[in-house]
């Protein structure tokens, strides 16, 4: 079955309710506005909290969400009417007229959110509680991994103190007990930014209209998910691509590869978990860089990063290995989530790959400048010629 709709990051679809850039709260005029012109899907970029260099796909966390976008007008906000009047202020100071996003905007925001909660104490919430039990697997170490980040002046999780960096027992317990306050604001924060998107997902289904995740395939160096679990990550490499026509050095992006052989051993959950929390905001996930299931290029950390990615080598390096590695993990997404997968398999793509999406069933990407019939006249095909399971 055809369908159509458009792809959007969220910044970009503000409306006259918004602090300078979207949010959650704009997302019901962008399915309505779907909905009325006849299309059925919504593609976000990834929705994750990004780090100092905004980057959606370096984010600080593969489950947490972006504060950025939440929506304050959808707050139950308290009776004290100062808030109100902040919450105005802030949103008649916020033009949407700049070229660029105002990232300040976030600082805003999370300094506004923090006297709401104050003011919300005690917070009795069965939806709450429900909430943190159903997300324990990441919730607790990425909330205490921004109190810790905060506490070091924002400085990478492998500069902070070693009892810290390295995980120490009793050092992390005493954080904990220290900053409970603010580890409960992390999580009432969390779970706000949970309820919102997820309220968006009910009003999309109920308008017949489907919304498309993305997974990026990799997360930062500096995130909770490798400080908390530095065993699922080869933290010797920094992933990138091999040389090629369009960068001579290749191509350097920084953030560590998997040690999928650990991922296995645990039974894949920490995968499992991140399908998990996706399910609850999206029906179709768009699967990053999928050959990178199968083989991903993997540079020497120290390697100069003027060398790009000129000195790596593919991982696993056995070509005879790249067909089982991807269909193994591809199996087990498909095999556990209830989401449609699509791929990004742009760029130079071994036929392993292609041959495994087609055989899962699962759509690629093609795009019209670059899908051509190369052999004869380089003409750009036309639509029957496509892949029929293609996006």
């Amino acid at each position: 079955m055809k369908k159509a709709g458009i792809l959007i990051p969220l910044f970009s679809v503000y409306s006259e309710n918004s602090f300078g850039v979207g949010d959650f709260g704009d997302l019901r005029l962008v399915v309505n506005w779907i909905r009325d012109t006849g299309n059925s899907v919504c593609q976000f970029l990834p929705m994750n909290e990004m780090g100092l260099g905004f980057c959606p796909y370096d984010a600080l966390s593969s489950f947490a969400l972006e504060p950025l976008y939440i929506s304050l007008f959808d707050l139950t906000l308290p009776k004290d009417k100062s808030v109100k009047r902040q919450i105005d202020n802030l949103k008649n100071n916020l033009s949407h007229d700049s070229v660029y996003v105002n990232y300040k905007i976030k600082e805003e925001k999370m300094r506004l959110l923090w006297e709401i909660f104050l003011m919300s104490q005690p917070i009795v919430s069965t939806e709450f509680d429900t909430f943190k039990e159903e997300n324990k697997y990441w919730l607790k170490d990425f909330c205490l991994y921004k109190v810790l980040k905060e506490s070091h002046q924002g400085k990478a999780w492998y500069d902070w103190q070693d009892k810290f960096k390295n995980r120490d027992t009793e050092a992390l317990s005493s954080a904990e007990v220290n900053n409970i306050e603010k580890i409960n604001f992390h999580m009432w924060t969390q779970w706000q930014l949970f309820s919102q998107l997820k309220n968006v997902k009910d009003y999309a289904n109920k308008n017949r209209v489907l919304l498309k995740g993305d997974l990026p395939i990799l997360v930062s160096r500096d995130s909770s998910d490798v400080w908390a679990h530095r065993e699922f990550f080869k933290l010797e490499f920094a992933s990138g691509a091999p040389p090629d026509m369009y960068c001579a050095k290749g191509q350097r992006w920084g953030m560590p590869t998997y040690n999928w052989d650990n991922i296995i051993k645990d039974d894949f959950r920490y995968l499992r978990e991140k399908l998990k929390f996706a399910e609850n905001f999206y029906d179709i996930l768009r699967v990053d860089h999928v050959v990178g299931l199968f083989r991903i290029w993997s540079i020497p950390y120290n390697d100069p990063l003027d060398n790009q990615g000129l000195h790596g080598v593919f991982d696993p390096a056995d070509e005879n290995r790249w067909g089982i590695h991807g269909r193994t993990i591809l199996d087990f997404m498909q095999k556990n989530t209830k989401m449609s997968l699509c791929a990004e398999d742009l760029g130079v793509i071994p036929y392993v790959c292609t041959s495994t999406l087609k055989e899962f069933g699962i759509p690629g990407n093609d795009v019209q400048r670059w899908v051509k019939d190369w052999q004869s006249r380089h003409d750009f095909l036309g639509p029957k010629d496509y892949r029929e399971l293609s996006v």
